[in-house]
């Protein structure tokens, strides 16, 4: 199977070509909207973080920004900041340069003169910029090229018993055809932790899935917390799941049945090929956030419930197995599923449709979320600011 995509000069295939308005923190985040709500071919962020930060939460935003940055679907990167937050423009610029190649300039709103002035300069170079990627065409690429992130939201009785089902027999054919995929919420492994973790392709990794599910409990236990509290989620109650190791046995199904031959820590780049795992919160948006900070090009996303979530770099691809769902919220979902339901379709016949679907996608078909021009992010915190 083939795609056409954007070959990047590291190797890594992008199957879109966005310019993307960068903030480095929140304070930021305006101006890159003003700026690229007037340069067709961009795509801003809106982020609440980056200033009064301890340490850790200042690295692992640093991890997402500057993934979003290295993301194959981006050609190249404005960045735009404050002036007094933690890490600056010029130090985000420098540190996105020291790992590409690609064009990247930065502006500071405080140096500039305020948001009119820095929007004037950020749209000048974003027009250039997006004159440059312009010319670049997509190629057949072959489907081993893919980078397909695993999530779901929103999450019912049908997600467990069809779609999630449907979505791994999909991941399962992505990693035979070579492709890389990607699963996270690891709070929703809790329960079903130790079936994940016979998939892990050696002990060591076995041990990993244990271990971040046990450390997750921990970090909210020091806290005085319990993930129980707010898992599974009323809507899921609601939808029929009882229990956070019921949801968990069906979360589990998304990722397919391959061996798992990485665990990655949240945002972080994959070394390896294959199927993966990153250890994320349990809330959708952040997971997403931070799969497609570490590379993904593609999400593949499962609800019962339904949810109109998007992100501005990477299509985002809902499917259903909730006929009602899938009627009540048709201009957002992409994929309806319910016919495993119904005796109409197998779930074998479902995960080829699927895959297809994500061909197609990849080759620049756009998705519900795209077409309404969503974007969600929420970047994870490791404790409180200060």
């Amino acid at each position: 199977m083939e795609f056409l995509g954007y070959k990047r000069s590291d190797g890594s295939v992008g199957v879109r070509n966005h310019v993307l308005i960068l903030p480095s923190c929140a304070c930021a985040s305006e101006t890159c909207r003003v700026v690229a709500s007037q340069v067709r071919g961009t795509k801003n962020v809106i982020i609440n973080v980056g200033c009064s930060d301890v340490a850790a939460n200042t690295e692992l935003t640093q991890r997402v920004l500057t993934g979003f940055a290295l993301n194959a679907n981006v050609y190249g990167v404005i960045t735009i900041g404050l002036g007094c937050e933690t890490v600056g423009h010029r130090q985000l610029a420098d540190k996105i340069r020291a790992l590409t190649d690609k064009p990247v300039v930065s502006f500071g709103i405080q140096e500039e003169g305020g948001t009119v002035e820095t929007a004037a300069l950020a749209v000048r170079a974003a027009r250039q910029m997006v004159a440059e990627a312009s010319q670049m065409q997509r190629t057949k690429c072959p489907v081993s090229d893919l980078f397909v992130a695993i999530e779901c939201g929103g999450s019912d009785a049908t997600s467990g018993i069809a779609s999630n089902p449907a979505v791994g027999n999909m991941a399962d054919r992505l990693v035979d055809l070579g492709a890389t995929t990607m699963m996270s919420e690891t709070v929703e492994f809790i329960g079903a932790e130790h079936v994940l973790a016979r998939r892990g392709a050696t002990p060591e990794i076995h041990d990993q899935i244990i271990r971040i599910c046990e450390d997750y409990e921990k970090h909210l236990a020091l806290a005085g917390q319990d993930c129980r509290t707010g898992q599974p989620t009323p809507g899921n109650k609601a939808g029929g799941l009882s229990t956070i190791e019921e949801k968990s046995l069906g979360c589990i199904h998304k990722g397919g049945t391959r061996p798992v031959v990485e665990v990655l820590a949240e945002a972080a780049r994959p070394t390896k090929k294959g199927a993966l795992i990153m250890d994320t919160p349990g809330y959708d948006i952040s997971s997403v956030t931070s799969m497609i900070a570490g590379g993904a090009t593609v999400v593949v996303f499962t609800t019962g419930r339904g949810t109109p979530t998007g992100h501005a770099l990477a299509p985002v691809i809902k499917v259903t197995a909730n006929p009602i769902t899938a009627k009540r919220m048709k201009d957002n979902m992409d994929i309806d599923v319910s016919g495993i339901l119904e005796g109409e379709e197998t779930i074998n016949e479902a995960g080829e449709r699927i895959l297809e679907d994500v061909v197609e996608v990849a080759s620049g078909k756009m998705t519900k979320a795209e077409a309404l021009g969503f974007s969600d992010i929420a970047v994870d915190h490791v404790c409180r600011f200060i």
